[in-house]
């Protein structure tokens, strides 16, 4: 066992045990996957979008061999491709044919690099993205999503047509909120004993709940709207239509009920239009792909490039994101929330990764439970957020520690990755968008390869030079 672990990989807590942890991860990944749907619009279901992210991290976790402790949820760095394949749909139907045909084609440029991988090795992968690369890479994960965790921290209520909070209230009364929760992980995670420290995040969370539920109650009792933190119309949805079987269980919209409509007004224009939009966009997260896992190697202290190895990974990423976006529309991607709860939690047991994979699945039929988790909120998940991210961040420089930075070709390297990661460097070419994430890291490998062959270069010279003398 890793010695900073409390569960390794294989550990299996009591059942009951496992509940509560998977519930923890659930609560972490939630808003996250979710959020795509929403954002993209067009009548994508959130319920649905769970019900993929489990199936695809059960598939995941299958190729895997289940020995990678991370949960697969909605990736935000296809949401312009998924805008691309509506846009340029005839109809919805056409334009829900094209999410399964574009997570399709993402899904077999992860399939070619597994092959690709399988047959070479991943010491290419090592020597590309050394831990001057990696390092860096995955702080800037984490530091890129930080003005995402400040803003859930100022907002809470409805939301709009794009899946963002409604601002309508007075914000340190959101920001109250966000505090009591950050400060209930911190406390839980840091003073902790036994099962306390080992679910900081419900603790937190229902936490915070509880506290914007006192100012919830107490502006629907003065009528001061900017009181009412909770959205409660999500609970009267449930009964608009007086208590039925919906109010208690639903079966999600899923995405190819839809597709499979528009497959009569399919043409191969259309199929050229969603391949341009998706398959750039796979190599993109193909990088981040390999932050995480070293960074979750880091964490786990055993190399998950090599066991199970990248490939099995690949696979397992491409394959579950297809699976996956057949049922809610979203390809899937490793999330970095779950990988920043097992650090925080130190909790790596892959049966509650599954678990929580089940739970996804199961939940998203029950309208109850799914309407607690949309009410929850934006605040109080800032607040957790907040912890998340950085710790990812943390967990980057930690690296960066193993780095020589005496060694000006590691300092650069580091250097022009933060700088570009922090500044937000992005690049848009046609329809597909290079996050500043890639940018970093694309512009770190160059000149982490350019700096180390010139070193490569010079020393030879040194050497023949020496030679004749």
């Amino acid at each position: 066992m890793a010695k900073n672990l409390v569960y390794d990989i294989h550990d299996r807590p009591t059942f009951s045990k496992i509940l509560v942890f998977a519930f923890q991860q659930l609560l972490a990944i939630m808003a996250a996957t979710i959020a795509v749907p929403a954002i993209v619009g067009n009548g994508m279901s959130a319920s649905a979008a769970l019900f993929g992210a489990g199936v695809g991290t059960l598939v995941y976790q299958l190729f895997t061999k289940f020995r990678s402790p991370v949960f697969l949820g909605s990736s935000f760095a296809f949401i312009g491709s998924m805008s691309a394949a509506f846009a340029g749909a005839i109809s919805v139907s056409v334009g829900y044919l094209g999410l399964l045909i574009g997570a399709a084609c993402a899904g077999l440029v992860y399939v070619v690099i597994a092959l690709v991988v399988k047959f070479v090795g991943v010491g290419w992968i090592n020597k590309l993205m050394p831990a001057a690369v990696i390092g860096p890479t995955v702080a800037i994960i984490g530091l890129s999503l930080a003005g995402a965790a400040v803003k859930d921290v100022f907002s809470y209520g409805p939301t709009n047509d794009n899946g963002a909070f409604i601002m309508t209230g007075n914000i340190w009364i959101s920001f109250i909120c966000a505090i009591v929760t950050l400060v209930v992980v911190i406390l839980c995670s840091t003073y902790g004993k036994k099962m306390t420290k080992l679910i900081p995040f419900i603790i937190g969370i229902l936490a915070g709940y509880f506290v914007a539920m006192i100012f919830t109650v107490i502006g629907y009792v003065a009528g001061i709207d900017t009181l009412k933190i909770i959205d409660f119309s999500v609970f009267q949805a449930l009964v608009a239509d007086g208590v039925n079987i919906n109010t208690f269980v639903a079966v999600p919209e899923f995405t190819f009920l839809e597709a499979f409509k528009g497959v009569k007004d399919f043409d191969l224009s259309y199929l050229a239009t969603v391949a341009v939009a998706y398959t750039p966009v796979a190599f993109v997260v193909f990088a981040e792909h390999i932050a995480d896992h070293k960074n979750l190697s880091s964490i786990i202290e055993k190399d998950l490039l090599e066991d199970p190895g990248l490939h099995r990974t690949l696979l397992g990423d491409g394959v579950g994101s297809m699976v996956g976006a057949f049922f809610g529309g979203c390809p899937n991607t490793t999330y970095g929330e779950s990988v920043g709860c097992v650090a925080i939690t130190r909790n790596a047991s892959i049966a509650t990764i599954t678990t929580t994979a089940i739970i996804a699945i199961l939940i998203s039929f029950v309208s109850p439970f799914v309407a607690f988790l949309d009410s929850i909120p934006g605040c109080v998940m800032g607040g957790v957020c907040i912890t998340l991210y950085g710790f990812i961040a943390v967990s980057g420089l930690k690296m960066i520690q193993k780095v020589d930075l005496e060694d000006n070709a590691n300092l650069f390297t580091v250097s022009v990755i933060l700088i570009a990661g922090i500044g937000g460097m992005s690049m848009a070419i046609g329809k597909v968008t290079i996050t500043s994430i890639a940018c970093a890291l694309i512009l770190g490998i160059i000149v982490n390869v350019l700096l180390n062959k010139f070193k490569k270069t010079n020393k030879a010279d040194e050497n023949s030079k020496g030679d004749e003398q």
